[in-house]
């Protein structure tokens, strides 16, 4: 009998590791814009370490609000590079990880960490580069009890994360870029990026056309 809620399931096939490094370079500003800015873990999920990219798989983890049984369970199965990320619900009443725990990630090879709930030891977390995102910050500790399920989907903010989708995480926030869509993402993304560059370069030599400003304005009406 399947225990709905409190079980473990296997993780599919992680991505080709060189298309989570090419994801890597890219910006979670230009994959968000390229899934027409729908997908991302909402304005409160920030970067809680000292700075530095986050990119790799995501081993999802459902845990009961203030219970942080099955993300120790997490971090003793996941492979190095994987993202643990947890759905706590957004409630920031007790701390799901600490320093002890992000440590011990960090020395298993994880990747980074992300949590929608509160995590606590801010002031060791945010000395070091290793990528801990999360919702807020506070000294009350975690339970230990279940319920909570790994490998299972997830939904941060309106989010929906699968398993194996690939996390990419930076100052701006963190995006989940759905496997089965990510090589046409990141060609969009790669894209804009060319764009973008092109564009500064002509804002630096003074030569920005911005005649697009006013088309748009006639176009929808203005009067001016």
């Amino acid at each position: 009998m399947t225990n709905i809620g409190f079980r473990i399931l296997p993780m599919p096939a992680r991505p080709a590791k060189k298309l989570v490094k090419a994801l890597s370079a890219m910006v979670s500003a230009h994959l968000s814009d390229n899934m027409n800015r729908l997908v991302a873990g909402g304005a409160a999920l920030r970067p809680m370490h000292k700075g530095g990219k986050l990119c790799g798989p995501a081993l999802t983890v459902k845990v009961a609000p203030g219970d942080n049984l099955m993300v120790h369970k997490a971090i003793d199965i996941a492979a190095p590079g994987d993202v643990i990320v947890v759905d706590a619900g957004g409630v920031l009443t007790c701390a799901i990880i600490g320093d002890i725990m992000s440590s011990l990630a960090e020395t298993r090879g994880v990747a980074g960490l992300v949590i929608y709930g509160a995590i606590r030891d801010s002031a060791e977390i945010r000395a070091r580069r290793f990528p801990v995102y999360a919702c807020g910050v506070t000294h009350r500790g975690p339970y230990k009890n279940g319920p909570g399920e790994i490998n299972a989907p997830i939904a941060l903010d309106g989010m929906v994360i699968n398993p194996g989708d690939i996390i990419v995480g930076d100052d701006d926030g963190v995006v989940a870029v759905p496997l089965a869509h990510a090589d046409e993402i990141l060609a969009l993304a790669q894209a804009q990026l060319a764009k973008e560059t092109a564009m500064l370069k002509s804002i630096a030599s003074g030569k920005i056309d911005r005649r697009w400003v006013d088309e748009t304005l006639r176009q929808r009406g203005c009067d001016f």
